[in-house]
């Protein structure tokens, strides 16, 4: 625990002194508006596969009754975010096995049915990265080389339509807890938000209460989401995971994932709810 303190106060006193950071890019950084279209534009795009989707129960993409819960999720934690000004948000777990990240690329892709939304996922679960066979993709992508300033943006970005990118991994690292608590990704994050400004970052983070990987990172975004397996993750675990998470960041509620049975009354109650 000292150590993972030591590096969330590392951490902020590293953002709070603004320490100059050179990002590698292939392109220069975009300052404007249309230079942050132009920066979107250039990320590789990769194009949805409905069959895979449909697998791996990737279903916010499109409006429908699949994607109401996440589209009430998108409204509340927006509502949130405006109020607060906040951006970035961390999706976490008590324990492995919660859907945190079909949880959350659901959740980013209702966020970017909104038109007016730029939404970018980092993913931060780099001992067991799930990402990219989630959203069925294949390539080289080094989303943790990226954060170790040793590639530019583009090398673990790729982008969904205009307004949605994933930065995703290929393969896991040794050294993920270093990586995350190090004033390097914080730096390479805080860029990365400059050069593509978008309006709300998703950090999909590692299980809370398995490893200290999540603990590392925590003072860098504004709030997190706690996703919960139903008949699988006890009261206490929730409990403990969420007092641990509030210590450190504001919690904006538990997700309850993987429910199997829903009261009648739970829903409007026509057109499928």
């Amino acid at each position: 625990m000292e150590r993972i303190q030591s590096a969330i106060a590392k951490g902020r006193a590293a953002r709070q002194q603004g320490t100059s950071l050179t990002v590698p890019l292939s392109q220069p950084p975009a300052t404007q508006d249309t230079g942050v279209t132009a920066a979107w534009s250039a990320l590789p795009a990769a194009v949805i596969d409905q069959r895979h989707f449909e697998t791996a129960r990737i279903v916010a993409h499109r409006p429908g009754n699949a994607a109401n819960a996440y589209d009430m999720m998108r409204t509340n934690l927006m509502r949130h975010l405006r109020d607060q000004n906040w951006t970035r948000v961390a999706v976490t777990s008590p324990g492995g096995s919660c859907g945190k990240t079909t949880t959350c690329v659901n959740l980013a892709f209702s966020l970017a049915r909104q038109q007016d939304l730029r939404v970018m996922v980092l993913e931060m679960d780099l001992r067991r990265p799930a990402m990219m066979r989630t959203l069925g993709m294949e390539g080289g992508a080094r989303m943790a080389a990226v954060l170790a300033g040793t590639e530019p943006p583009e090398r673990g970005l790729v982008r969904f339509g205009a307004n949605l990118a994933f930065g995703v991994s290929a393969a896991p690292v040794d050294n993920p807890a270093e990586l995350l608590s190090s004033t390097q990704a914080a730096q390479i994050v805080d860029a990365i938000e400059e050069r593509y400004k978008p309006d709300v970052m998703l950090f999909d983070m590692p299980p809370l209460l398995v490893i200290d990987d999540t603990m590392a990172f925590l003072d860098q975004i504004d709030c997190a989401l706690m996703v919960a397996a139903s008949e699988k993750t006890t009261i206490a675990e929730i409990d403990r995971a969420g007092k641990e998470l509030a210590d450190h960041t504001t919690v904006l509620g538990v997700v309850l994932n993987k429910c199997r049975y829903v009261e009648e009354g739970d829903g409007y109650g026509y057109d499928g709810y």
